[in-house]
């Protein structure tokens, strides 16, 4: 079948590629002519693990295109995705859903065959509704769905997660929304991944309720650490121990500087947002918020106790190992990294910072610290080393190079991803998250 994906952004990109993949006709459309135009010449506009070369065997398969054109897109389209942006909007946290409509009314304008137009994006609950309305006050006369089917895709390890999802969400109101989207996934059908089947406003809600929950549990294992630290026990052992309840579950409970990137802190709000305008009100996922917020700059703080507090750090240099949200992606969105970043500026504190994909998106937002081209020379004549994003180029550093380069063997290490007697045994000064 055909399939038009509106958003050629991460997950937009990364949906049309794999449904390509399972031997649907895709056609992703943006209105980025330069997007479009690199997308052509095989330049991902995103960093993920294995896109480009999924990308490039399906575009030359002529199961993926790309074009610029939403009506010739859309043309003979039995599914349409609307994958566009919606960002956190000024002023109350609410989603921005403005690219969402603008979409919807172009569909209905350039309908030219019975379809299901479906919203891939996150939106609020009720969002569906609109975007039926405005289909339907478009005089379109064909034949058309709207359905619910949110991604839940992790940055880093997305082409896996769509390919073998933990579950499959579809908020259908009607046979043929539902008919066309089993078509839609048939292939994943097929390997019996779970798909769940809901109302439409009930599909709208499970994303935030999901990502809410999963903040939640990151935020409760931070706020244990702090307490680790207090009462002398190691926050790794915690998890580890409470993890292993199956009631509880392990997963997003490892200690950090706190959650960032594109869907938490947005999706969060968005919740707040909602939850507010139906006067039913989220304090715990309201306190996330707040913790988390607070805990970001606390991390500077950290980094800057290490140097002998505020005073003392003026002057002195520190070194950022890592800038995104998360390893494996160039995502900025967020990150903890900016918080930590403008904490040690603040306090007239000299910063070099290398990451491995994210230093072009973090210049903009990071403008007064120095962008280097690999570890060790930001390393190099450092008072602290400071690790903030786990990538994996930074598990095995060379300690005798760092002790060598840098003023003082000071290592911060906020993902906790070594362990502190194997790192003072080098004559280290070693600080982590929860592990005294």
């Amino acid at each position: 079948m055909k399939i038009a994906m509106v958003g050629s952004g991460y997950v937009g990109l990364v949906s049309g590629a794999c449904f390509a993949d399972f031997g649907h006709e895709v056609v992703c459309i943006d209105k980025d002519q330069s997007k479009i135009d690199r997308l052509h010449d095989g330049v991902m506009p995103i960093y993920e693990p294995g896109l480009a070369a999924l990308v490039d065997s399906n575009v030359k398969a002529g199961r993926l295109t790309f074009t610029t054109s939403l009506a010739e897109g859309i043309r003979g389209a039995d599914a349409i995705f609307i994958a566009v942006g919606t960002p956190s909007r000024r002023g109350d946290g609410h989603a921005d859903l403005s690219f969402v409509y603008a979409v919807a009314r172009e569909i209905g304008e350039s309908m030219a065959n019975d379809a299901v137009i479906v919203t891939k994006s996150t939106v609020p609950v009720g969002t569906g509704d609109e975007v039926e309305r405005i289909l339907s006050d478009s005089g379109t006369e064909h034949r058309f769905a709207v359905v619910s089917n949110p991604e839940f895709l992790r940055e880093g390890a997305a082409i896996g997660d769509f390919k073998r999802p933990d579950r499959i969400v579809i908020g259908a109101e009607d046979e043929f929304g539902r008919e066309v989207m089993r078509e839609v996934y048939r292939p994943l059908f097929l390997n019996e991944s779970p798909i769940l089947f809901t109302g439409r406003r009930t599909s709208e809600l499970i994303k935030y309720a999901a990502n809410a929950f999963l903040a939640t549990k990151i935020t409760f294992i931070n706020e244990m650490a702090d307490l680790c630290e207090k009462v002398g026990a190691d926050v790794q052992d915690v998890s580890r121990g409470i993890g292993m309840d199956n009631r509880i579950g392990s997963k997003f409970l490892h200690a950090g500087p706190g959650y960032g990137g594109s869907c938490f802190p947005k999706d969060t709000l968005a919740l707040l947002k909602t939850a507010e305008d139906y006067d039913s009100p989220t304090r715990i996922i309201e306190a996330v918020v707040k913790v988390n917020e607070s805990r970001k700059r606390a991390m500077g703080r950290k980094v800057l106790d290490a140097l002998g507090g505020a005073d003392a750090a003026r002057g002195k240099k520190v070194a950022l190992l890592g800038l995104t949200f998360k390893p494996n992606t160039d995502d900025m969105r967020d990150s903890p990294a900016i918080a930590v970043a403008q904490t040690l500026t603040d306090a007239g504190v000299e910063v070099a910072a290398y990451d491995p994909e994210g230093m072009e998106l973090a210049k903009p937002l990071m403008q007064d610290v120095t962008m280097v081209d690999d570890p060790y020379t930001a390393i190099e004549g450092a008072d602290a080393v400071a690790i903030v994003t786990e990538w994996d180029a930074f598990r095995a550093l060379d300690f005798a190079r760092v002790k060598k380069l840098a003023n003082a063997p000071v290592l911060v290490d906020l993902r906790n991803i070594y362990r502190p007697d194997d790192v003072r045994a080098l004559g280290f000064d070693y600080s982590s998250i929860g592990r005294g």
